[in-house]
């Protein structure tokens, strides 16, 4: 899995997140700033093999059509922009571990193109979403950084530049050293997953 050189094909231009962004309108608005998307698939959106255009195995193109009712977080003339319908890429995989919540975890792309994008280099791509939050998380906990000590807005820029400051040595640190000795440089979970194609 050369997710590394997906990230590069992408040129930054890429979106990664949970399932409350993988709405119609969000696709559409990632799509129209020139970006793609890999979100995991929101919970209402029901997965039917017979729907859609199947392209791999554990893989197919599938048509979202315009919401008949504004959403919330939309204005009356954004919801008018949208188009009738929008072409997503589902891509779904087995996480097998006995005992883990989640036994199929489905994404929602824009990436469409399987020849330029694999389904494993999709998945791979998700993946990377997880080193995010864990490294978030030891910014906040590990380093400290749930609770700011000092009392004025500057002084609190500074004190947060100086937890960045750290955490970045600290990683270049980790990074040099998983060159150094062939490893991977960042944490991997034990979670194993199984995708189901080629």
């Amino acid at each position: 899995m050369k997710v590394g050189s997906l990230l590069e094909r992408l040129n930054g231009k890429s979106q990664v997140g949970d399932r409350a962004f993988c709405a119609y309108a969000d696709m559409f608005t990632i799509k129209k700033l020139n970006c793609d998307a890999v979100f995991r698939k929101h919970q209402s959106r029901t997965t039917m093999m017979r729907k859609g255009k199947i392209v791999g195995d554990c893989d197919k193109l599938v048509t979202w059509y315009k919401p008949k009712i504004c959403p919330k977080g939309l204005s009356k003339d954004e919801f008018d922009a949208l188009p009738q319908n929008v072409i997503v890429r589902e891509v779904y995989y087995y996480i097998l571990i006995p005992g883990f919540r989640t036994h199929r975890v489905s994404l929602i792309t824009t990436l469409l193109d399987k020849s330029i994008y694999s389904p494993l280099e999709i998945v791979g791509l998700y993946g990377k979403r997880w080193d995010v939050e864990l490294d978030l998380r030891h910014l906040k906990t590990t380093l400290g950084m749930d609770v700011l000590r000092c009392k004025t807005p500057s002084m609190e820029r500074i004190e947060i530049y100086v937890y960045l400051l750290a955490y970045n040595l600290l990683r270049s640190l980790m990074w040099q050293a998983g060159t150094t000795y062939n490893t991977p440089p960042l944490r991997k979970s034990k979670a194993r997953y199984s995708p189901p194609f080629n």
